[in-house]
């Protein structure tokens, strides 16, 4: 018997048409590879699952039951859907440092108003629309605010009126932690809006929030699941480290369990520049929120959320809008010389088209020097780690599929059509073929090059072992076109 059959003896007597099947034959062209995402950050007590639970979410309404109403990764997991739909999406809660402390900043007000209005406040980003009347004195106003910004039980915060001054209102974040520093407290964003009449209104920024939960929770509760895309709600060297070196680890050729993080940070030009030089990852993406109205945790999420919707891995993520982020006003946005900075120090950046949309600019990577501390921009944008880890991905399916039971024979070798026997030369026309469909999905180039540099071989040591050396050429992305225009008169 010359074929290699899986399930039929080849003893057996009794008479009968025996059929098997087998796919390795089967799927043609490239294989979808899955895209799972996970999501951490903080609940509140009024959410109904625990902390460290791997929750697969389907909606914000759920999200929300889940972790509670005005919860950081509630907010996060309802952005997140409302920029992608369609991505399977997993959450992991934390819980608040108990030793942490929560952020607080507050509005005062003055009066009266003199005319009828509307007052449009922003926290993090979401609008909190309060009536005025006329002759409406400071503390009435204070005490509207309180009770409307209660009432929106979304916000990241509670308010109550100062028991010492009731024209001041005291507003404290919802979960303790540094976080809770860039919540956004400001009037009148959209064109148009103005305080009504009479009326002035003093915020005092949200400070004071301090111990961030440790991420170790969530990377335990991640287990043996590959996520694709890690969106972290927070920015702190500790947690940073934390999801670097395990990204790093899931990386390696041992585990393969590729994923790649997303975190953002508001601030000035100066601390983004900070933070991105500490950070020297190919797993980790960092986005500038600079001075946005919406959190970095928001942003984080929104930014996850649009690279994991696009099915190319090697397609530029540049221009694609970010979908409910508010923009910095126009006074605070970097301009293209920062923004060029920052793009040298690790941090990813967006622009602002005239419709106010917010939109990738590039998404790159941290980082930035080898092992040896020389400048290295291999890993540099987020389209060659997601390309190479297709690549792979692809790769080894290839092989498992054509090869899940075969006998390994030197080249040369008479074995009869049919064997289930693999060689380096059948293995290396595999992985030709192989490269022709990356051709043909725009993942790679030069396929002389290839040829020429594809080694497979029979390990020296190991005779039942193939290694390969792989070359593939990366296809680029065309991000900066230069030209010269040397006219005549």
């Amino acid at each position: 018997m010359t074929i290699s059959f899986n399930a039929i003896p080849i003893d057996i007597r009794t008479p009968g048409q025996y059929i098997e099947f087998d796919n390795s034959r089967a799927l043609r062209g490239l294989p979808a590879v899955a895209h799972k995402v996970l999501v951490i950050g903080q609940r509140l007590a009024t959410g109904n699952v625990d902390a460290g639970v791997p929750t697969r979410i389907l909606s914000a309404a759920q999200a929300e039951a889940a972790f509670g109403a005005g919860s950081m990764l509630a907010a996060m997991l309802a952005a997140f859907k409302a920029a992608n739909g369609t991505s399977d999406v997993t959450a992991i809660a934390l819980d608040d440092l108990g030793a942490g402390a929560a952020a607080a900043g507050s509005v005062a007000f003055t009066g009266p108003a003199t005319a009828a209005g509307t007052l449009n406040l922003y926290i993090g980003g979401v609008r909190v629309q309060v009536g005025v009347t006329a002759a409406m004195t400071a503390a009435q106003l204070a005490t509207a605010t309180a009770a409307a910004i209660n009432a929106a039980t979304h916000l990241p915060v509670t308010a109550e009126v100062n028991g010492s001054d009731t024209s001041l209102v005291d507003i404290t974040a919802r979960h303790k932690g540094e976080s809770g520093n860039g919540i956004d407290l400001r009037a009148n964003y959209a064109l148009g809006e103005l305080l009504p009449a009479g009326i002035g209104a003093t915020f005092v920024a949200m400070s004071g929030g301090t111990g961030n939960p440790d991420i170790a929770t969530a990377i335990a509760a991640m287990a043996d699941t590959q996520y694709a895309t890690v969106v972290v709600a927070y920015n702190d060297a500790t947690n940073l480290a934390a999801i670097e070196a395990e990204l790093a680890d899931r990386w390696g050729p041992m585990v393969q369990l590729e994923g790649h993080a997303f975190a953002a940070v508001s601030g000035t030009h100066a601390a983004l520049v900070t933070l991105g030089d500490a950070r020297n990852s190919p797993h980790l993406t960092l986005v500038a929120a600079g001075k946005s109205p919406t959190p970095a945790w928001i942003w984080a999420a929104v930014c996850g959320a649009v690279d994991a919707a696009e099915p190319d891995p090697a397609r530029p993520r540049q221009t694609l809008p970010l979908p409910g982020l508010l923009a910095p006003a126009s006074a605070d946005r970097f301009t293209r010389e920062e923004r060029d900075l920052l793009l040298h120090d690790g941090i990813a950046t967006t622009t602002v088209d005239a419709g106010d949309v917010v939109r990738v600019e590039r998404f790159i990577t941290t980082y930035q020097e080898s092992a040896t501390g020389e400048a290295d921009v291999s890993y540099l944008d987020i389209e060659t780690v997601r390309t190479l880890a297709y690549l792979r991905a692809t790769l080894r399916a290839r092989i498992a599929l054509r090869y899940p039971r075969h006998k390994l024979a030197d080249d040369g070798t008479l074995f009869a059509p049919g064997q289930a026997v693999a060689t380096p030369k059948l293995i290396k026309a595999e992985i030709l073929h192989l490269f022709r469909e990356w051709e043909g999905a725009g993942l790679v180039e030069g396929f002389e090059q290839f040829k020429a540099d594809l080694i497979v071989e029979r390990n020296a040591t190991d005779a039942n072992r193939i290694d390969a050396l792989i070359p593939p050429n990366v296809v680029n992305q065309l991000r900066i076109f230069a030209g010269l225009i040397q006219f005549r008169l």
